[in-house]
């Protein structure tokens, strides 16, 4: 006979075999042990991440732009409420800037005119200020009646107009 047996296999005695078997029992139970406390001790997400608070905070905007904050209304103001604060007088021309208008006409911001450039107001001064009032009291273009703050009094927007003029003869 030939030595060389080809149906030959590593398992040669009856211990091999009985190792072989439970091993094959064992080690796919021992992987999906495993696999299941992997699966169970992560740390689970926090339960208060969920809230209107949490998620509205997430999801903020980067950044916001406000035209101006509305200031409290004096008391004898159509719409004033009981308790509101009277105003404090009449704020300066470049205060008003300062607080309105810089935000816009700094930049030139959808085609306002920048602060001291000459050519572009030129046109705006030749209509006259109560047309340049007019035309902040109402709204032009993009800009929001009262340049977006509501509380702004006539005087105050013409001072505005005014330092804004002066700067850019």
């Amino acid at each position: 006979m030939d030595k060389h047996d080809q149906h030959s296999s590593f398992i040669k005695t009856p211990q091999q075999l009985i190792v072989v078997i439970l091993l094959a029992f064992l080690v796919p139970i021992f992987g999906i042990i495993l696999l299941v406390n992997l699966v169970l001790s992560r740390p689970g997400a926090d339960p208060a991440a969920l809230t209107p608070e949490a998620v509205s905070a997430r999801i903020q905007p980067v950044a916001r732009f406000e035209l101006g904050a509305p200031a409290e209304a004096p008391a004898g103001t159509p719409g004033a409420r009981p308790g509101d604060k009277p105003a404090a007088g009449a704020a300066s021309g470049k205060a008003v800037y300062d607080k309105v208008c810089v935000a816009c006409h700094q930049v030139s911001v959808a085609g306002s005119p920048k602060l001291g450039d000459k050519a572009a107001w030129a046109p705006r001064i030749q209509t006259g200020a109560s047309a340049l009032l007019q035309s902040v009291i109402k709204g032009k273009g993009a800009m929001p009646p009262k340049a977006g703050n509501p509380s702004l009094s006539d005087a105050e927007i013409r001072a505005a107009i005014d330092f804004m003029v002066s700067q850019s003869k």
